[in-house]
């Protein structure tokens, strides 16, 4: 039996849309191994020549397709079968920066919030441009939607733009894209400096204040809340981009951005018998299980990366729109 008989099979339910029937024809000829990865459907002349059905309906099914990671256009050449997953909805690429604590947090929250019939492939870009670019050229047209945490850089806009406006959606670092894109983002400024604010009799117990930025790919924003931080109220700190084991000095707070030298600072802190809060103090960006959990508890200046996971999966299932800033928290414990 061929891919036509398959689809003409379909016509015969009455309770099918045209569209339907190109798609479940499709569906069930993979199923049945009578197309396999690699094969070519046939052209939209052929199949409006064979079925008597519109252009359009037929582009649209084979766009249904393309979104369910089960074929793929190649310019010029025609659609092909890459995929015998037939059982997914929606084959969806999660380019992230790198799989750190809090952006595990969101992978997690994500895939279990969106279930089983979406298909996630999770690439990293580390905030390389040349890997960025080579990730989105690899995976540009064959997946339904594009979750993207992006290289906050105005060069890549022209890139993003490439995409259409209901397949992607931008999480994590804000990047300007017409309206009818969709985001769901951190505004790193206003807000750390903001909850610096709130914090501020606790800052001033505090001999120095010390912001480490060991990450390079750090958002800027949060670095600049803190000189504006200090400089208005005349808080004596400084900023460092690495911490030297054993250089630990009572009476300083440190702030950090990323774990890097996290860990080290309570390592010092434990064999130089220094108390946690009292001695020294310990701020950090990006909070996650284990800052709940260690030390008593650090504390921590954070965006709720499970509701970002949480609200982008409702973008996904429902296509809509959604343009959001997330707030950041304040999340007081025994470091400071």
């Amino acid at each position: 039996m061929s891919l036509i008989d398959k689809i003409r099979r379909f016509k015969e339910d009455p309770t099918l849309l045209k569209h339907d029937h190109l798609v479940q024809g499709v569906i069930a000829a993979i199923d049945e191994k009578i197309l396999q990865r690699g094969d070519q459907l046939p052209s939209v002349n052929t199949m409006v020549s064979e079925l008597g059905y519109a252009r359009k309906t037929i582009v649209n099914a084979y766009e249904e397709l393309k979104n369910r990671g089960l074929v793929e256009s190649k310019k010029s050449k025609g659609y092909f079968i890459i995929s015998d997953e037939t059982r997914i909805t929606l084959r969806i690429a999660l380019l992230l920066f790198a799989f750190q604590r809090f952006q595990e947090e969101f992978y997690n929250t994500f895939r279990k919030e969106l279930g089983k019939r979406f298909q996630i492939d999770v690439f990293f870009h580390h905030n390389n441009p040349e890997v960025f670019e080579t990730i989105f050229a690899n995976i540009r047209g064959k997946y339904g939607k594009y979750v993207i945490a992006p290289i906050p850089d105005p060069r890549f806009i022209p890139l993003l733009r490439t995409i259409a406006p209901d397949k992607l959606l931008i999480i994590d670092r804000y990047i300007p894209l017409p309206r009818q894109y969709s985001f769901i983002a951190q505004e790193f400024e206003r807000n750390t400096y903001i909850k610096l604010g709130e914090l501020l009799a606790d800052i001033r117990k505090y001999d120095k204040f010390i912001f480490i930025d060991s990450s390079f790919d750090s958002p800027v924003d949060i670095k600049n809340a803190f000189h504006k931080f200090i400089t208005d109220y005349k808080i004596n700190g400084s900023l460092q981009k690495k911490y030297k084991p054993g250089s630990l000095k009572k009476g300083n707070l440190y702030f950090f951005i990323s774990d890097t030298f996290l860990w080290e600072v309570l390592r010092d802190c434990r064999n130089m018998e220094l108390k946690l809060g009292e001695d020294i103090g310990i701020l950090s960006h990006d909070d996650h299980m284990v800052k709940e959990i260690i030390f008593g508890g650090i504390t921590t200046i954070s965006t709720d990366f499970n509701d970002m996971a949480k609200k982008a999966a409702t973008q996904i299932r429902e296509g809509k729109p959604m343009q959001v800033i997330l707030p950041m928290n304040l999340i007081k414990r025994n470091s400071l």
